[in-house]
């Protein structure tokens, strides 16, 4: 009867220690993706039509350090341009990283964040050819602006595309 009295805590011990996380290894497990998480407005389906066509740009949330997105613009019944879209946070760096079917030869283009307000974030990749810098305004919860700017042909150039969230 003794030996089960002094068993008792040795096992209890044992299961407390084994299930036991130090506050470090918990931290290390749940890693935060703040710069992430202050673009979260830009979750869902955005679109713009007008009387030749649309743009449609859809995100959702892959994982906890990545947004994915597709951006599809048609005018009559032709997709003129198709982009895969990636918003990942690596290292406390965001990046917007975009691919395009039909340019850069179809890899991946690095866009990294320089600004980040809460209604704007900016990304920039000074080395591409055009554009050099992306922009998303948020306007309202159902609205935003895309902008894409930089130099082209050696003058400033930039385009602007609102969008309204689908509902």
């Amino acid at each position: 009867m003794k030996t089960r009295f002094y068993l008792f805590p040795l096992v209890a011990l044992a299961i407390t220690a084994c299930g036991g996380q130090t506050e470090e290894q918990t931290k290390k497990e749940t890693k935060v993706y703040s710069e992430l998480e202050k673009a979260a407005w830009f979750l869902g389906n955005w679109e713009n039509n007008f009387p030749e066509g649309g743009i449609t740009e859809s995100w959702e949330q892959a994982n906890d350090s990545t947004y994915t997105g597709r951006s599809l613009v048609v005018i009559g019944k032709d997709t003129v341009s198709s982009e895969t879209l990636r918003l990942e946070e690596q290292n406390g760096k965001l990046m917007y990283i975009p691919t395009v079917s039909d340019q850069n030869g179809g890899r991946e283009v690095v866009f990294t964040l320089t600004k980040n307000n809460g209604k704007m974030l900016v990304f920039e990749n000074p080395k591409h050819d055009f554009p050099q810098k992306i922009t998303y305004t948020r306007i309202s919860g159902d609205s935003i602006v895309a902008e894409i700017s930089g130099t082209m042909d050696g003058k400033p150039a930039s385009e602007q595309f609102p969008m309204s969230r689908k509902k």
